[in-house]
């Protein structure tokens, strides 16, 4: 299945990028990505990293969890979990399942992250300025910093914010982060 899914990532970046009429250049000189690699993104031949379907999206205006959305097949009222579709970062081991995924007629979405121990991922520009995150750490520890000031959350604590410039999630070298995103 998940190369079902990898596939299916693959053929939608392509056709994003057509249906903008872009070149793999002109994607290259928006997203900060080599034209090579954006190439091998879209034959299927290599699998993103977050940080890089992260400047993708923000090339597009795109949040990420938007992008997934249209990688899946259908939209059902109840979202059983073995049809909650998770992606895994091949650079972090970072695991980003779509609890709740975007649907027509729904504002808001929920996100389960797993953030390995001595990890950092970053993201530059937001896909979707002005839109509003509740952060929930489940279990763990993670410095989450939005527009330059870092919160420092544990277990239990909720980050509420508007995004609007980059983040940067990190976890400490002795402990990893799992946490829900509701986005809206």
């Amino acid at each position: 299945m998940m190369h079902d899914i990898s596939h299916r990532l693959a053929k939608r970046l392509n056709e994003l990028r057509r249906a903008r009429g872009l070149s793999l250049d002109q994607l290259a000189d928006q997203s900060g990505i080599s034209r090579a690699t954006l190439s091998r993104m879209e034959k299927g031949d290599v699998s993103p990293s977050a940080e890089t379907l992260g400047r993708i999206c923000a090339a597009y205006g795109l949040p990420m969890s938007r992008l997934l959305m249209m990688v899946e097949d259908s939209f059902e009222p109840r979202v059983p979990f073995e049809r909650q579709p998770e992606w895994r970062d091949p650079e972090t081991g970072f695991t980003r399942r779509s609890v709740s995924p975007p649907a027509a007629g729904l504002s808001g979405e929920v996100l389960e992250g797993h953030l390995p121990p001595d990890t950092v991922i970053t993201y530059d520009t937001p896909p979707k300025p002005g839109q509003e995150h509740h952060l929930i750490l489940l279990d763990g520890a993670l410095t989450l910093s939005v527009d330059g000031v870092a919160h420092t959350l544990t277990g239990g604590d909720c980050l509420r914010y508007h995004l609007s410039g980059p983040t940067r999630f990190e976890t400490p070298a002795t402990r990893g982060a799992r946490y829900l995103l509701v986005l809206i």
